[in-house]
């Protein structure tokens, strides 16, 4: 009998010339051809575009000046503001949304709380817009539902000072998506934290106290960093909402930068995408940080 080797290439790879082996390589890039082509169009050529537009004149030539006008009084105000309500928000977001993810991991709930609070986070996390802000002005508006039930019992917030078209107003609808979103990222985190850990510090005599101050917050700070810059750079981006409940009574950029480019009095295509290249800079540079922090708590949690 011919031996038949399990070794080296068959028969029917040796028929076969490289060429036509060759050929079929590029195939496998097939089913992420739709990706990213989607991110060509939609992502990076229009970063591109607006990075080009925003080093040139109303006729094409190269300028600095649209870079030196972001430093008018209103743009810079206009960035303060909305570094201020990310800040503010994601700040509020990661801590709250930390709670309740401790709570429903960690926290003896039963089992279909997880799965009740990770499915309410996952659409809660994505409902934005011209929905959110008209949710919010029928609760929390001078006629809206909450509003009138608080005066109803001798309460008025807007006599308190509250305005659901202010500061403390569009950082409380943001909280909407925030909350849910940190819930949605962190909850794998916390999955991470290994049972012996506990088991070992409290054969080592730690309390509970001490367990979490030496072994768990060092652990999900990096991912806690990491979730917290990525809340800032979705609410620095986000403009439906903020347009939608605050109109023009709260200038954040991406109010300022809509009025450029929509062929109002502002009208001012160039100086608009100097805007939205700011908003670029800081957006990216937010994005490499998550990233970084997301990298050194993956150390601990694989």
């Amino acid at each position: 009998m011919t031996d038949i080797s399990l070794s080296g290439p068959s028969a029917a790879d040796k028929t076969i010339p490289p060429g036509a082996r060759a050929m079929r390589l590029p195939t496998q890039w097939l089913g992420a051809a739709p990706f990213i082509i989607f991110a060509l169009m939609f992502l990076i050529l229009p970063t591109l575009y607006l990075i080009i537009g925003a080093f040139q004149n109303a006729d094409g030539a190269f300028t600095l000046q649209n870079i030196a006008d972001l430093a008018q009084p209103t743009i810079v105000a206009a960035y303060w503001i909305s570094i201020k309500v990310s800040i503010a928000s994601s700040l509020l977001g990661a801590f709250i949304g930390l709670a309740i993810a401790v709570a429903i991991v960690r926290g003896g709930l039963p089992n279909w709380t997880r799965s009740a609070a990770l499915t309410f986070s996952g659409v809660a996390s994505q409902f934005a817009g011209v929905p959110l802000a008209f949710a919010f002005l029928a609760t929390l508006g001078r006629l809206g539902l909450l509003t009138v039930l608080l005066r109803s019992i001798g309460f008025d917030l807007y006599q308190h000072g509250f305005n659901v078209l202010s500061f403390w107003g569009l950082t409380l609808t943001y909280l909407y998506f925030q909350i849910p979103l940190m819930v949605v990222i962190i909850v794998p985190a916390i999955d991470g934290l290994k049972k012996e850990w506990g088991e070992a510090a409290a054969t080592l005599g730690a309390t509970q106290w001490q367990y979490w101050r030496m072994v768990v917050i060092p652990v999900l700070w990096p991912s806690f960093l990491g979730t917290f810059i990525l809340l800032f750079a979705n609410a620095f981006g986000a403009i439906a909402t903020a347009y939608a409940l605050t109109g023009s009574s709260l200038n954040i950029v991406p109010i300022v930068l809509y009025a450029q480019i929509r062929g109002d009095v502002l009208h001012n295509a160039n100086l608009g995408y100097a805007i939205a290249f700011g908003m670029i800079f800081i957006t990216g540079l937010a994005n490499v940080f998550y990233i970084w922090f997301r990298t050194r708590s993956e150390r601990w949690l694989k």
